[in-house]
């Protein structure tokens, strides 16, 4: 900490930026584009999260498409007389007479 207060205090720091001033810029110029290479609107880091998302949102668009395929697959059954009662039976314990109905409720 001396050293440091030693220097600025006899001007060495002056003396070093006056002896060397381009490479100073070069310097400044450097750590300047690396900031802006990462932290830009269309830098590295900007460009990482929007890839993450993207992949996601494909992710996402496939089974909201497979949803799709078998929603209309539901549709184009839902008449046939099979499927309603296949329906009626799942959803509301309906049964034929006759028969004995078994409710299975997990916990």
């Amino acid at each position: 900490m001396k050293k440091i207060i030693q220097l600025v205090q006899s001007n060495a720091i002056w003396e070093y930026l006056h002896s060397n001033p381009k490479k100073i810029l070069v310097r400044i110029a450097a750590v300047v584009f690396v900031f802006w290479a990462l932290f830009d609107d269309y830098g590295i880091v900007k460009r990482v999260r929007m890839e993450a998302e993207y992949r996601s949102l494909l992710d996402r668009q496939k089974s909201e498409q497979q949803k799709m395929v078998d929603n209309e697959q539901r549709i184009l059954h839902a008449r046939e007389p099979d499927s309603i009662e296949k329906a009626a039976r799942e959803r509301y314990n309906f049964r034929k007479s006759g028969e004995t109905l078994f409710i299975i409720r997990g916990q």
